[in-house]
């Protein structure tokens, strides 16, 4: 009885018929637990009350003790009383807390809203522009160009957010993970974002997800969200963090172990006596990184590390009432996982992982050795900090402490030097307490408060593309061209503080453990090792209010998209499935090796066009390598015999209404929560992306759009698939979820290979496909109401 009385005082419901909450029995204790999910929401609550009722259901029903992550995940469960729940295999409908959309998402997520005709958000919802702003000269400077190339977006969401009740923050606010950690994250909730990142929340204690925009739509349209039922990595942490050895060091410890997709279908569960030893920001870090390893997501449990962080952003009520739930915010004693790695704090040496992919980890002592070996450009032509992964308070003092001692020796960065702060709070308080100013003394350059070369929103000009040449950065991700489209760039990520130092010293090989800098006075000195302060010691600096809350009444606003923008263009549904097999589909591409999203819809100059499907489909897998000639953006066109790029020959297709596939290799789509990589392939009239694994996020975003992703039944059989086959999907009226397609491969010199295809639709996205996509599907059960 009491968790209903609570949870009705904070709804406002009066159960006992006195008229008002405030006449509920024990008054005090009902309005102590009250406390909003945030400032901007001041009549939302956290409800630890239900989270624990229904853990408990949960609990007295399976029998045995749960993880953190199975407590907050199935404490949103919509029915835990009948919710079938197996690990890996359950697919279970939940009901998150908020969402969040960075703004390339945001756009195709409210126009996907706008087209399903519901008049507010359910939930929380929060939209940040921190994606198409493009890094040039220095922060100023660059905003007010965005501001200026992005105004028609800019005013689409700004907008749409008041007309739909959501909250907007607008360009220059900071990076998306950055804002929810500081104003929306907290221990135990559950929110998912339109971004790959978005795990950045786990170091609150949050379950944080990223997802496609059509998931976010669901939430925003008060239906219930699914997530197959995750497996639970756990990682036990022994031993301190100390001397050179940072939080960042134990995600690209991680990494080096599971590799890019080991985390795929699990939730990565961080506990032991070591974790204590990382400040609440350190763990937003390791969480931020954990989707380089495909894991749906990461988790701390709460301790006081977080009580502070909520203390220093002004949550203090949050923190007192976490306090009083901590055995709800933490596993239970004898949890199992389904696997278990341990790494002693005490022991870990710090690393440096790249080129190419973020799971290549090298011990800083190691590097140089391997970098030499391998041929890698040892000059360092950029160090970058900052991003969503490392722009603390604390990574930015640890880099700072880099500088000083380097500067008292008359010593700058050998590198160009570039600072990303993650929000602006963060950048204001580093300009007040001077540590902006030491770091433009090394050769810095201080950006806006955005996303910047982090997502290739980058004009670099200090190298030729196809020039061989190395970055290193604290950023989270490293693909080939990632952050400068260069192909040729190796770039290499690691701490801000490393970054600072390899920056100083110009080199690759340099190890700052071991290793000497030659002063101004030509004598030599070692770095000592680096030291920041967790929090500031004066409080945080609020900066530029930069937040638009959506008004009460929005009847008034138009949301205007023009007939011919260039960015922007209001949705068509997509076409239903016939009811037919679908037969000799063509090979559009057979791919080769690693195919992440940003092969299939790349980033930088294609940022712009996020909100017009039509023009965005232009870079449809044009940075993925053909089997055929090991070429990129090089197809032949099976029904003429001519040779072109992947987009025109996938529109040539559609014209003659030709269906097609793409055959891909393991992995496939690895990155970003870019849901383009998806809507992209199904608007030019593909139908099936058939590939030897699927990287979670896109996989989803696949079904969501009605394209059918399946996997070989035998590994093997890629090999068998020859870029001229016709292809034929058979027995579709009887897709069943569990049961494998057949597939027919009528080669060009009249054989037929028969195989299976294996996929994970369950009935509710068979109902997808067959509607046409999720949205359809949306339709027609509200045309049935």
């Amino acid at each position: 009885m009491a968790y209903i009385l609570r949870s009705a005082a904070r709804k406002g419901i009066d159960i006992l018929g006195h008229g008002s909450p405030r006449h509920i029995h024990a008054t005090s204790y009902v309005a102590a637990q009250a406390v909003p999910m945030s400032r901007f929401e001041t009549d939302r609550y956290v409800d630890y009350d239900k989270l624990q009722h229904n853990v408990k259901i949960v609990k007295n029903r399976l029998g045995r003790p749960l993880t953190l992550s199975e407590k907050i995940l199935y404490g949103h469960l919509d029915d835990p009383q009948n919710q079938d729940i197996k690990r890996g295999d359950s697919y279970l409908k939940l009901r998150p807390d908020r969402v969040a959309m960075q703004d390339a998402t945001a756009q195709m997520a409210m126009l996907q809203f706008i087209s399903s005709g519901l008049p507010k958000v359910a939930v929380p919802s929060t939209i940040h522009c921190d994606h198409l702003i493009e890094a040039q000269v220095g922060g100023e400077q660059d905003l007010k160009r965005a501001k200026d190339l992005n105004k028609e977006v800019y005013d689409f969401l700004a907008t749409a957010s008041a007309k739909y009740g959501v909250g907007f923050w607008k360009p220059g606010s900071g990076i998306i993970h950055q804002i929810v950690l500081e104003n929306y994250g907290y221990p135990g909730v559950l929110l998912i974002g339109t971004d790959s990142h978005t795990p950045n929340g786990g170091g609150l204690g949050g379950l944080c997800i990223g997802v496609g925009g059509a998931d976010a739509v669901d939430v925003m349209a008060n239906i219930p969200w699914e997530l197959k039922c995750p497996k639970v990595i756990g990682v036990k942490l022994t031993g301190e963090l100390s001397g050179w050895t940072s939080p960042k060091d134990v995600i690209l410890k991680v990494a080096g172990i599971l590799t890019v997709k080991g985390g795929t279908g699990a939730i990565v569960e961080y506990f032991g006596p070591g974790v204590d030893s990382i400040s609440c920001t350190g763990m937003g870090t390791i969480c931020n990184m954990g989707a380089e390893i495909g894991a749906t997501t990461s988790v701390f449990p709460y301790n006081h590390r977080m009580q502070d962080y909520l203390k220093a952003t002004s949550r203090e009520g949050i923190a007192s009432l976490a306090n009083s739930y901590k055995d709800l915010l933490s596993s239970d004693a004898n949890a199992e996982y389904d696997q278990v790695i341990e790494i002693n704090l005490s022991q870990l040496e710090p690393h440096v992982n790249g080129p190419f992919t973020p799971d290549l980890a090298h011990p800083i002592s190691q590097l140089g050795k391997t970098a030499k070996e391998k041929g890698w450009p040892l000059d360092i032509r950029v160090g970058l900090i900052g991003s969503c992964t490392n722009s603390s308070y604390e990574d930015m003092g640890r880099s700072v402490s880099i500088a000083k001692q380097a500067l008292s020796r008359g010593v700058k960065a050998k590198s160009a030097f570039t600072i990303t702060p993650g929000s602006e709070q963060i950048r204001a308080t580093i300009e007040r307490d001077g540590m902006a100013q030491v770091l433009r003394d090394i050769g810095g350059v201080v950006l806006a408060n955005a996303c910047g070369p982090c997502i290739g929103q980058w004009d670099r000009k200090d190298v030729k593309k196809g020039e061989k040449n190395t970055i290193v950065s604290s950023y989270n991700r490293n693909f080939t061209g990632r952050n400068d489209a260069n192909p040729a760039t190796h770039a290499f990520v690691t701490s801000p503080e490393l970054v600072t130092a390899l920056a100083i010293a110009g080199d690759l090989a340099f190890n700052p453990l071991v290793d000497e800098l030659t002063g101004k006075d030509g004598k030599k000195f070692k770095l000592q090792s680096p030291t920041g302060d967790e929090l500031p010691r004066n409080g945080f600096d609020p900066g530029q209010d930069t937040y638009q809350a959506p008004p009460k009444d929005s009847s008034a606003v138009k949301v205007v998209v023009a007939p011919d923008s260039k960015r922007l263009q209001l949705l068509s549904p997509f076409d239903k499935w016939n009811g037919k097999d679908l037969e000799d589909l063509l090979v559009l591409i057979k791919v080769k090796g690693k195919c992440t999203t940003d092969h299939i819809s790349a980033a930088g100059q294609w940022l712009k066009y996020r909100g017009h499907l039509d023009n965005i489909s232009n870079n449809l897998l044009i940075g993925a390598v053909n089997i055929e000639n090991n070429e990129i953006n090089k197809v032949t066109n099976q029904l003429t015999g001519e040779t072109g790029a992947v987009p025109d020959t996938a529109r040539y297709y559609k014209s003659k209404k030709q269906g097609w596939v793409v055959i891909g290799d393991e992995n496939y789509g690895e990155g970003s929560s870019r849901e383009h990589a998806a809507l992209e392939p199904r608007h030019l009239g593909g139908r099936a992306i058939i590939v030897k694994s699927f990287a979670r996020i896109h996989e989803t975003n696949l079904k969501k759009q009605g394209m059918l992703p399946l996997t070989f039944s035998n590994p093997a059989d890629y090999d068998k698939v020859q870029p001229t086959d016709r292809i034929s999907l058979v027995g579709l009226k009887d897709l069943a979820p569990g049961k494998p397609v057949e597939c027919h491969l009528k080669h060009k010199d009249g054989t037929v290979d028969k195989i299976f295809l294996n996929h994970t639709l369950n009935e509710g996205q068979i109902a997808w496909f067959k509607a046409g996509s999720a949205l359809n599907r949306m339709a027609e059960l509200s045309g049935k109401k």
